[in-house]
This record gives structure tokens, C-alpha cells and sequence, in this order.
């Protein structure tokens, strides 16, 4: 009996070992919760060890594939999948999204979007994760793929990183060097790149936008202040105006009706410094914005992933005890009418004597700007002793490999 049952397991093991050789990596769609926490430890698996690395907080993933919680459900569809060795090793994972609301002016065809991507330096795993989420998308009618891109906004979870691997600021996604040439080597190309840049902000801004913020200072119509919080519903609102004007429309941006707004700035409210968040009025009305945030990440890296009670409290005691010296700029925009006229040096300037008289901050991030916006561009190089942090791209694959490629169009 003993030689019969060492038999059979001399068997099985062989068959699982041409089995490996046969299907040597499985793919599995995410649709429980053991799934969610296949697809969350991904990341942290292929990062361990990883200096610069800032696990994101789980709650922020979830989130996006929660219908109850991400919006964009109401115009599309999501997908995940992770993907194992044939010993059940996490060794990559991908999702996939369908939103009619994305869109990009010039698009040939409807694009979809991949996000969420994580593998092993493999390009037989990529490729496999890559034609899983292609194969998906064709069936839903898709002609091309962006990625890796966000199912929501562009503030989150949007572009590759492949210069400046320094720690990443709040949701913006890390990856490893090899990434970029399995995104390659699979056939993506580059749809634009995305620059942030940094600057010191104890130091003077450039002489050119000195001279400019003073003409504009002759003008008593034109007021810049920060918001309070005790009137933050009302510079809720006049971002959504601003917001709507600047930048609805571009790349598939939907306007932010007032309601979105307050909710956004009241969820805000907690980690908001309100003597960072600019506005500019013209007459009282709102023309521009400056929104700032302190690097959250400088606190987040304490919590592992995880914002249960016990983890909110500690977050309130790192806050506490824990100066963070660098904030970040999330968005910048000036209503059509005013741009071009010195508006951006006027508060830039502005938010300039508050900021350096808290002696707080010594360093600072722009997000990212994409190539396609050279006005923005000129704005972030133009403060004065600009650099560039990172760089990011978001990569395009089209399904019909005989179209001629096209860039994101220029604003």
C-alpha cells in the first residue's frame, strides 16, 4: 500500500511538472474578495524591498472598482485579472476599462484604457496580461488601448513612470525601469509624455513674472487671495467654475457641477493647508486657480496600505509629530479670457509672500503636465529655477497595426 501511494505521488508530480511546461502561467479574473487581495498584493510583492517605493493606500484602489464609489461606472465598465507561475505565485496583474465619456479630440476609433500594471520582468507574462486585456476590450468594441490610464480622473493612477524613480506623490503610480521596455517590445507607442517639475519654494521667482505681477498689481480689480476653511463651500464652488472654463473638454475632462466640488473639498478639508489653495478674482469673479495639497505620501508611508480606525488615528498622531516640509501643486488653470495676460505671475506671486512667511515648506512638486499643453509647460518653466522631477508616459496601442499613429493633439 505504502509502494502503490509513493507511486502515485511519483506520478502526480510528474504530471504537474509537464503540466508547468504546458501552461506555465495562469490568468484569473478578480471576482471575490480573495481575488481583490490577490490583486492589491501584487504590488506589494514585486515592490518589497524597494527603497523608493510608497505602498498606496488599499482603500484608494478599491475604490476606483467600486461601483458605489467611482462615478465613471455610470458610463462604462471595469475589468481586473492577476496572474500566477505554475507554482501560484503572484507574478502580475492588469484591468482593463471601458468609459464612452474618454475620449480624446481626433480619435479614429473608440479607445479604451488599461491601468493597474504590475509584472515580473517577463515579457511572456506582460504579453499575456496585455492581449488578456486587449482581447477584452475588442469584444467591447474598442479600437486602441491607452495605458497605463485611470478608470476616473487623470489626477490619479495616470502615465508610467520612467525617469525620476523617486518616492511617488499621493495615487500617482510606481513602477520598475524594465516596464517601460515591456510596453515597448509589446507594441505600444507613445501617445505623450507627462513632466512634472520641482522648485525650492524659499527661493525668489523669476525676474520676468516679478515685472508681470506688478503691472498686474496696478489694477485694483484684480484680487488674489487663499481659501479658509470656514468658507470653503464658497472656493468650492468657484474652482468649479474656473475648473469648467479652463478645462472641461480637453482629453475627455467632464465638467465638475458645484455639488462635486463641495464634496471634493469637504473630503479635502482634513489634510488641506487652506493658505496653499489660491484663487484670483477679477471684479469678484473667479478667473484662476492654484490648487496645493502637502505631499501626503510623507504620511501615508507610515500606514502600510491600510486607513482602518486604528490606522486613521495613527495617521492623526504621524501628522501630528511628523513635520512634512514639501507640498505638491494638483491644479492650475486660468478661465480662457485671462490666460496670456500675466494672470499666472500674479498669483504665483501672491501665494509667494504667504507661503515662504510660514517657513514650512522647502520643497515643491508640480504634477504632471502633459506635453500636449506647451502653455502649461511655459508656465511651470517659467516660475524660476524649475527642474524636472519625473517624467511619465501614457502609451497608445492601436488594434489595427496598418493605421499611421497619431500623438495626443496639441491644445
Amino acid at each position: 500500500m505504502k509502494r502503490k501511494i509513493e507511486c502515485l505521488q511519483k506520478v502526480e508530480n510528474s504530471l504537474r511538472l509537464r503540466l508547468s511546461y504546458i501552461c506555465p502561467m495562469q490568468i484569473v479574473e478578480v471576482k471575490d474578495r480573495k481575488g481583490q487581495r490577490d490583486f492589491l498584493r501584487v504590488n506589494v510583492e514585486l515592490f518589497k524591498g524597494e527603497p523608493n517605493y510608497i505602498r498606496p493606500l488599499d482603500k484608494d484602489i478599491e475604490e476606483v472598482f467600486d461601483p458605489k464609489k467611482n462615478k465613471a461606472f455610470r458610463f462604462g465598465e471595469a475589468i481586473r485579472w492577476v496572474l500566477k507561475d505554475n507554482q501560484g505565485l503572484l507574478i502580475g496583474r492588469i484591468a482593463a476599462f471601458v468609459n464612452k465619456k474618454y475620449r480624446t479630440k481626433g480619435d479614429r476609433f473608440p479607445v479604451g484604457g488599461i491601468g493597474f500594471f504590475d509584472c515580473i520582468d517577463d515579457q511572456k507574462a506582460a504579453d499575456l496580461l496585455f492581449d488578456t486585456a486587449k482581447e477584452w476590450l475588442s469584444q467591447k468594441g474598442m479600437g486602441a488601448m491607452d495605458g497605463p490610464i485611470n478608470f476616473g480622473e487623470r489626477d490619479r493612477w495616470w502615465g508610467l513612470i520612467v525617469e525620476g524613480f523617486q518616492p511617488p506623490l499621493y495615487c500617482m503610480s510606481y513602477s520598475k525601469p524594465y516596464y517601460r521596455t515591456l510596453f515597448e517590445k509589446y507594441g505600444f507607442e507613445n501617445f505623450f509624455n507627462q513632466v512634472c517639475y520641482g522648485l525650492d519654494p524659499t527661493r525668489e521667482i523669476s525676474a520676468k513674472l516679478l515685472a508681470r505681477h506688478a503691472e498686474l498689481k496696478k489694477d485694483p480689480h484684480f484680487k488674489a487671495m487663499h481659501a479658509t476653511k470656514k468658507d470653503l463651500d464658497k472656493f468650492a464652488v468657484d474652482f468649479s467654475i474656473v475648473y469648467n472654463k479652463a478645462w472641461a473638454g480637453h482629453g475627455g475632462l467632464k465638467e465638475i457641477s458645484k455639488d462635486l466640488a463641495i464634496s471634493m473639498f469637504r473630503k479635502m478639508k482634513p489634510v488641506m493647508d487652506e493658505r496653499v489653495v489660491w484663487f484670483t478674482y477679477y471684479k469678484e469673479d473667479p478667473i484662476a486657480i492654484f490648487l496645493n495639497i502637502p505631499d501626503l505620501n510623507q504620511w501615508f508611508k507610515y500606514l502600510n496600505g491600510k486607513f482602518d480606525l486604528l490606522h486613521k488615528l495613527k495617521f492623526l498622531w504621524v501628522k501630528w509629530t511628523k513635520p512634512n516640509r514639501r507640498f505638491t501643486g494638483i491644479i492650475f488653470g486660468i478661465v480662457p479670457e485671462f490666460q496670456g495676460k500675466g494672470v499666472d505671475a500674479f498669483m504665483i506671486n501672491e501665494a509667494k509672500f504667504v507661503v515662504q512667511a510660514m517657513n514650512k515648506y522647502n520643497y515643491y512638486e508640480l504634477q504632471w503636465i502633459g506635453d500636449f499643453n506647451p502653455k502649461m509647460i511655459n508656465v511651470a518653466e517659467g516660475i524660476g529655477d524649475t527642474y524636472l522631477t519625473r517624467r511619465l508616459i501614457t502609451w497608445r496601442y492601436q488594434f489595427d497595426r496598418t493605421l499611421p499613429f497619431e500623438r495626443h493633439p496639441i491644445l
